[in-house]
């Protein structure tokens, strides 16, 4: 007997908990490349072939893992870290995969979990060149436009974080974080 629960094919699934926290392993680092590619080459067409550069030599990547049975298992969040002179600190790459997104903490945990590590390495000034669409997510967040520009043909703001809103903390922490789907209601 074959029982077919009508929309269940089509949703994806959402785990009970999440962890962000430094990448550590091989895997994790393969799984932090591999979004990057799949949101800023084949999603959003930033880059043609990869979006790698000269800073992922010297950058601290970030990722957000859904867990399976409590253990990381697939990234769905990356995003990274350099420090660009001294004490002047910048994020880039914030990626989350699509199915992923409309939980609507992950992006704002690997934000907070870049900078707070970020100041925890003697930060002064936290900064990140961040997409036009993303500018009001990122003020709710206690982040300042210093100004449009134009990157990749795209319209982008530099911004800097309050580092007051984020405490300093070590390389060594790992943040569990349970899903809140969100209910977006249409005006």
């Amino acid at each position: 007997m074959t029982m077919i629960l009508e929309g269940v094919e089509d949703r994806p699934f959402i785990p009970t908990e999440y962890v962000v926290r430094l990448a550590r392993t091989p895997w994790e680092r393969a799984g932090y490349h591999a979004l990057r590619h799949e949101v800023f080459c084949t999603e959003q067409h930033v880059f043609a072939d990869d979006d790698r550069d000269a800073i992922d030599a010297t950058a601290i990547p970030i990722i957000a893992a859904c867990c399976m049975a409590g253990m990381p298992d697939r990234i769905v969040g990356a995003v990274r870290i350099h420090e660009a002179e001294p004490g002047v600190w910048r994020g880039s790459r914030l990626a989350v995969h699509e199915d992923h997104r409309r939980l609507g903490r992950i992006g704002a945990e690997l934000i907070r979990m870049a900078v707070s590590t970020a100041h925890g390495l003697g930060a002064r000034r936290f900064l990140a060149q961040v997409q036009e669409q993303n500018v009001l997510f990122f003020r709710r967040l206690h982040w300042k436009s210093l100004g449009a520009l134009t990157l990749h043909g795209l319209p982008h703001h530099d911004m800097q974080a309050d580092l007051s809103r984020y405490p300093a903390h070590g390389l060594d922490q790992t943040w569990l974080l349970r899903p809140q789907p969100r209910n977006r209601q249409v005006a």
